[in-house]
């Protein structure tokens, strides 16, 4: 019969304690231009990617119920021309910049996989505001986060979040810039 080893744990210098202290986290990490991407910087662009497809999903079921959308009563706007070739028309409108924004998100993803910091940043301030945004119908207005709404979009916002404002992911990004 064997007996369990009473020797401690091993010690890991690379693991980080559950609590630090202030003056410790807000030293800026070390900069090494040879850095390995981390799995959060690539977990990171996968979540702008899977945001990106969300919305063409958007886009997509947006642009095949379209007609049931001209039909409901409280769908007409002021100074819109009701006409079925102005209904086209805004569509093709909402249809394009829909696109734009899209296209500029995935542009986003493939220089936060680059490692570009300006990229990290702008993504994790349009997450934010997507959150805020969602916070902010359901504080004012009591608007439900189902998953057919908001659910998918704020879960993917807060991943994307939580990867890219890890300590190395803001390494990776930074790798590059002189002290």
């Amino acid at each position: 019969m064997t007996t369990p080893d009473p020797s401690p744990a091993p010690i890991h210098p690379d693991k980080r304690p559950a609590f630090e202290p202030p003056a410790r986290l807000l030293r800026p990490t070390a900069r090494d231009p040879h850095m390995r991407r981390p799995a959060s910087v690539t977990a990171g662009a996968a979540l702008v990617l899977l945001r990106v497809i969300a919305g063409v999903v958007v886009l997509v079921s947006l642009a095949a119920g379209w007609d049931d959308l001209r039909t409901q009563a409280g769908a007409a706007l002021e100074g819109f021309d009701p006409t079925p070739e102005g209904w086209n028309a805004a569509l093709r409108v909402v249809l394009a910049i829909g696109a734009a924004v899209l296209l500029i998100d995935l542009l986003l993803a493939v220089l936060v996989f680059l490692g570009r910091n300006w990229a990290r940043v702008i993504v994790m301030c349009i997450s934010v505001l997507s959150i805020s945004t969602v916070f902010g119908a359901w504080w004012a207005q009591g608007q439900e986060i189902t998953l057919e709404g908001s659910f998918v979009s704020l879960a993917i916002d807060i991943l994307l979040l939580l990867a890219l404002s890890s300590r190395s992911a803001a390494a990776y990004a930074r790798r590059r810039e002189r002290p």
